[in-house]
């Protein structure tokens, strides 16, 4: 089926119901007190569950996700509102921002939170908000029904507070199309909650794993770093978008196979970073799908795939390239995507650079000592027949190391991250069947050795799809699918682990409808479902969702245990993952 014709390390935003968590009137800065901290168990369903009606009506419940609500600090709080807009075009929202008033200037946490509203008939739309050039975040819309739908988006935005405490322009955009066909007219609302840091967070302990001193914004495709700079971390919110096949970049084919979307080198993609034209790091993008995705919308309008709502930036630390960073000199920085065919378009890759600074120091010295990237491997096998097939396996290694002369002594950062990508494509002729069961994994071990023993955090990423979709008789389409994301993080100290965290977050859905026809002689059908569970050394979180035909049919809390307290219904805590094997 031709696609549309007719998308801290573990834990980011949240996307939550509208009626989970009520939404005030629009406010300036002011003083506020916060709610209780939330704990995962504390996330009671919208509404009641209810009984399903035979088929898709005109309305349906609102969107919500599996994932637990960004938790909060107890406590007064400072609310801003950043953007108030209404998006019909492509024209962004612009503004200004100013800091919060009766919150200081140091904060032990900052929470985003959108709140949006739609009715009538849309596509999915991409959008971003930018506070003084810096990207803090990065979201697409649900697609709405007649009725209308709100939803909700959260996400833990600290890692910012160096640009939230100065006065900003800002921009936000989430594109749109509103005729006589796309009626809705997206209505959003941005805020930022800021919550005090107690004075003992200022203590050298907390300092260690506090909030970047900088956040920085490429100049002309260029970096300028203090020069006391002793930790550089680029985070780089890549999308394939636009409407185009590299919204779909995991279907892609080469020319000799018979399908819409190509690409010389076939499906596999890769994000790499480059400084000074050396390649400094490399990632695999999340094979996002957003709402409209997979020709099947009914899939999406409850729950969001996995990311969807909250497009996470892939990070590399170039903490090793610091030495050359830290001459005063603007350096380039390229990030380039593997695999896009030349001249097309379809990526955004908007970067930003978190900068942890040497207090004491005015230079922070150092030097590159290792750099090794075994050659990419890719390769795509067609074989044609009644069922097209094609095979890609590819994989990709870098290592890079390097050490910093700071005023706590020499700090040596070692950093090895592997990639993998394979896929198994199968279609019919005229794509009335096509098929898609692909797996991609980011392995990442980060070393620092310095003061003390040294510390690694190796961190295992792994994404999933496995989808059919088919066009049989009367033109009823089905599409049927999972998607998997899924990480695995292990921190040992001299060898010894001292925390571990795991992320599983699990969609699966089957949706039927009548295509060629309008909307309400669909008569459509769907089943959906997200398990989300994260655990680890800090606690267990477990939730499942189930829809049917849009209504809430099962919510379950599965949660074993919260910061130690036992849930009253429980499921067993898997045990920690090996240190030295894939999770």
């Amino acid at each position: 089926m031709r696609r549309r014709i007719i998308m801290s390390m573990l834990a980011g935003a949240t996307l939550v119901a509208s009626t989970l968590l009520g939404a005030g009137p629009a406010q300036a800065a002011r003083p506020a007190q916060a709610p209780p901290t939330q704990s995962p168990t504390a996330s009671p369903l919208a509404t009641p569950l209810a009984d399903p009606p035979a088929e898709f009506g005109t309305d349906w419940h609102d969107p919500l996700t599996a994932a637990p609500p960004v938790t909060r600090p107890a406590g007064a709080s400072c609310e801003v509102t950043v953007a108030e807009a209404q998006f019909r075009d492509f024209t962004p929202y612009t503004g200004t921002y100013a800091p919060p008033r009766g919150c200081g200037d140091r904060w032990s946490k900052v929470v985003l939170r959108l709140d949006g509203k739609v009715k009538g008939r849309q596509y999915d739309r991409l959008g971003y908000l930018h506070i003084g050039g810096v990207e803090v975040f990065r979201t697409s819309t649900p697609q709405p029904s007649p009725d209308g739908i709100e939803w909700s988006v959260e996400k833990d935005v600290t890692r910012y507070s160096d640009t939230f405490r100065g006065a900003h322009d800002v921009e936000m955009l989430i594109g749109n199309v509103v005729d006589d066909t796309y009626t809705g007219i997206i209505d959003v609302k941005v805020t930022l909650t800021f919550y005090p840091a107690p004075p003992f967070e200022k203590s050298a302990a907390a300092k260690a794993t506090a909030t970047p001193d900088r956040v920085l914004t490429l100049q002309d495709g260029t970096l300028t770093t203090p020069r006391n700079s002793e930790r550089i971390v680029a985070e780089v919110y890549a999308t394939g978008s636009g409407g185009g096949c590299e919204e779909y970049w995991y279907l892609t084919v080469p020319d000799a196979a018979p399908y819409s979307c190509k690409a010389d080198d076939g499906p596999y993609r890769e994000v790499q970073i480059a400084v000074d034209g050396q390649l400094a790091g490399i990632a695999a993008p999340f094979p996002t799908v957003w709402t409209g995705g997979w020709s099947n919308p009914f899939l999406w309008y409850v729950i969001p795939g996995p990311r969807a709502f909250d497009i996470k930036p892939v990070e590399y630390d170039l903490t090793p390239f610091a030495g050359l960073l830290n001459d005063g000199r603007p350096h380039r920085i390229d990030v380039s995507v593997v695999g896009v065919p030349e001249g097309q378009s379809g990526w955004s890759t908007p970067v930003n650079v978190l900068v942890w600074q040497d207090a004491k120091s005015k230079h922070v010295t150092g030097r590159l000592t290792a750099h090794k990237a075994v050659a990419l491997t890719n390769s795509s096998t067609y074989t044609p027949g009644s069922e097209h097939r094609l095979d890609t396996d590819a994989g990709h290694r870098l290592t890079v190391a390097g050490y910093v002369d700071t005023s706590h002594g020499r700090v040596a950062t070692t950093i090895d991250r592997e990639l993998a990508g394979t896929s198994v494509h199968r279609w019919t002729d005229g794509e009335n069947t096509d098929a898609l069961d692909g797996t991609w994994t980011d392995d990442e071990k980060v070393t620092v050795d310095g003061r003390g023993p040294a510390v690694t955090t190796r961190t295992d990423r792994t994404y999933t799809m496995d989808g059919t979709t088919t066009l049989g008789a009367g033109d009823r389409l089905r599409t049927v699918l999972s998607l998997g994301d899924r990480a695995s993080v292990v921190e040992t100290r001299g060898g010894r682990r001292t925390a571990w965290s795991r992320l599983d977050d699990g969609y699966t859905g089957d949706a039927t409808y009548t295509a060629n026809v309008p909307r309400d002689q669909r008569h459509a059908v769907a089943t959906t479902s997200e398990r989300y569970r994260l655990y680890g050394s800090d606690g267990c979180y477990d939730r499942r969702l189930t829809t049917v035909q849009g209504v809430l049919t099962g919510g379950t809390d599965l949660t074993r245990s919260v910061e130690g307290r036992p849930a009253a219904s429980a499921s067993p805590c898997p045990a920690a993952p090996s240190s030295t094997t894939r999770g």
